[in-house]
């Protein structure tokens, strides 16, 4: 007698697991469509971080007259992106002290506020003295601001230079018309402390035969 073996549907061997290539090619696009995700981002964050490398800094509301307290009644606030660090540091930033200080020259509606434009309250209480200064006794670009040490230069040969004035301040500055001989010299108007009025008799005797030069202070 032979036994036949009976295969059961259960017993069936079973077939061989096929990979879905299908929900492969999904994965694959998947990961790259986090990876653009990611890339995008990225490049989102750096533009914002380079769109917002501004300085805020004061302006004028409108002109400022020589010797006007500075307060927030008078300037607004501007976001400018400067070329370089040196740039923003020659003007008042928003964020500075306004306590104290006056315009130290006129500043014109809409301008940016100079750092050296804006100066303390006790330079506004100075004495006004004009010299009539050569041009090349004096840097080219001395402006409204500046400290200056006030030298004079004798005509006569032989004779040693003096110092007047030091650490003054120059509150105008413009150009003289008309001299004689037609040198160019410039009418430079500085700021005198109460304790440099003494000097002022010996500084027109020495300027009367003299040169007044100007020596810029850093500061």
């Amino acid at each position: 007698m032979v036994d036949t073996a009976v295969r059961s549907g259960f017993a069936a061997p079973a077939a061989p697991a096929q990979r879905n290539k299908k929900a492969r090619w999904k994965d694959g696009r998947l990961v790259l469509g986090v990876l653009l995700v990611a890339i995008t981002a990225l490049a989102g964050a750096k533009l914002l971080s380079s769109a917002d490398d501004t300085t805020t800094i004061w302006a004028a509301k409108h002109e400022l007259k020589l010797g006007t307290p500075l307060t927030s009644d008078d300037l607004t606030t501007v976001r400018v992106r400067f070329t370089s660090s040196d740039d923003s540091q020659r003007y008042l930033s928003a964020d500075s002290d306004l306590n104290g200080l006056v315009v130290g020259r006129t500043i014109g509606k809409g301008e940016f506020v100079p750092k050296d434009a804006a100066v303390p309250a006790s330079d506004g209480d100075r004495t006004e003295m004009p010299l009539s200064v050569a041009t090349g006794r004096l840097p080219s670009d001395t402006a409204v601001g500046d400290l200056v040490d006030v030298w004079v230069v004798p005509k006569a040969e032989g004779q040693q230079a003096r110092p007047v004035w030091s650490s003054v301040r120059v509150l105008q500055i413009d150009s003289l018309k008309g001299v004689a001989g037609g040198s160019a010299r410039r009418q430079v108007t500085v700021g005198l402390a109460e304790s440099d009025l003494p000097r002022i008799p010996a500084a027109l005797t020495a300027i009367s035969s003299g040169e007044p030069t100007l020596v810029r202070k850093a500061g």
